[in-house]
């Protein structure tokens, strides 16, 4: 299969260091560019390929059929970096905003085997499966928080226009108000005269909330919530498994090394605890020991799963193994998350039912008890 290009393990790792201003200019010029014009690239290249097409000569009919400015200059780049005898995974590896680690190591091990095709075929399967798990996620939490937006906007908009047309009235009768309307009345009263301040005091804990979130203690603590917290656990950890174990596989079964395979999962997995635990698998790897045993120390990750690598492992099928889970988990996890995105729209029906409930019957059991005073 003709790909027009000469690999070099020299050039594998590139030197940025050389060249600020170009570190700058390829940062600048990449940064534009999506996940979506990334797999669309990968397509391109893997059907050239598949066609017996050169890679050079493909890229440079591919770049005068792209309009976008930022996509033309990187294939542009790319283009220029291999017409300088450089291999593709070192053209790829300038722009780490773009291309991920584990994919520059996957396409540099493909180069060395003449099977780049078959690679950029399988980079596009996992893309494609991070993104239908990645939609899920979105569209599970996406649509309760929709709904729950809309119900403290209805809450707010009572308790801003209705209540306060009551409030004289009310006032009246303060003693014999039932406590739900006291309270409402309470909020009503604070909303409409001080909703100035109540705005501040909300975005002030927002941009604090936020900035001790991005925080390096704040993340921590986030991190370290999602894996052991009862309700959340399970699906998180479902969640870094397959992405973990998704670029283990792939990386093992294409001759990546298992310490770059484990460095490329570190950069996968956006979580400091899980990250923390895969320092520690590369330790032990170092020591020897096996990716098993690095495993079998951690508390969040279930029994099943270390038994099954440590089977992997003394059978050498690690990577068909750790395939093997990762589709489990994903099968499982689209499973859960399909089901609690149907069962939170009923749910949360219920509870804006109950709440609107509450502020109605608040406002018209007193009207009706004033009434029958009167009569």
């Amino acid at each position: 299969m003709p790909i027009e290009i000469r690999p070099s393990t020299a050039d594998k790792v590139v030197d940025q260091q050389n060249n600020p201003w170009q570190k700058k200019l390829t940062l600048f010029s990449a940064k534009k560019v999506s996940s979506k014009d990334r797999i669309f690239l990968f397509q391109q290249i893997q059907l050239l390929l598949q066609t017996g097409t050169p890679l050079y000569a493909g890229l440079s009919a591919l770049q005068k059929q792209i309009e976008k400015p930022a996509v033309k200059n990187l294939i542009s780049e790319l283009i220029s970096t291999i017409d300088e005898g450089k291999s593709f995974s070192y053209a790829l590896s300038k722009y780490p905003n773009v291309f991920t680690s584990t994919q520059v190591n996957l396409i540099s091990a493909s180069e060395e085997g003449g099977f780049m095709g078959d690679v950029l075929q399988q980079i596009l399967d996992m893309e494609e499966r991070r993104e239908k798990l990645r939609n899920t996620l979105i569209s599970a939490v996406s649509y309760p928080c929709i709904l729950g937006l809309f119900s403290l906007g209805v809450v707010i908009f009572i308790l801003t226009f209705v209540f306060p047309k009551f409030a004289d009235m009310f006032a009246k009768i303060h003693d014999t108000l039932p406590v739900t309307t006291k309270s409402l009345m309470w909020m009503s009263g604070a909303l409409t005269n001080h909703w100035m301040i109540i705005i501040a005091v909300f975005a002030s804990l927002i941009i604090l909330v936020g900035k001790w979130i991005s925080s390096k203690s704040g993340r921590v603590f986030v991190d370290n919530f999602k894996l052991s917290f009862p309700v959340i656990k399970s699906v998180f950890t479902q969640l870094y498994l397959v992405q973990s174990l998704r670029v283990m596989s792939l990386s093992l079964a294409n001759g990546v090394s298992v310490m770059d395979t484990l460095a490329d999962c570190k950069n996968t997995v956006q979580n400091k605890l899980y990250q923390k635990f895969l320092c520690d698998v590369e330790l032990k790897v170092q020591e020897g020991s096996g990716i098993s045993s690095g495993f079998a120390q951690v508390n969040f990750i279930p029994p099943l799963v270390k038994q099954m690598i440590t089977t992997g492992e003394e059978t050498g099928n690690l990577p068909i193994v750790m395939g093997k889970i990762a589709d489990h988990y994903e099968t499982e996890l689209l499973k859960y998350l399909q089901t609690l995105s149907k069962l939170a729209e009923p749910i949360m029906l219920l509870l804006m039912g109950g709440l609107v409930g509450i502020i109605v019957s608040s406002l018209i059991l007193p009207i009706f008890s004033l009434s029958r005073a009167v009569h």
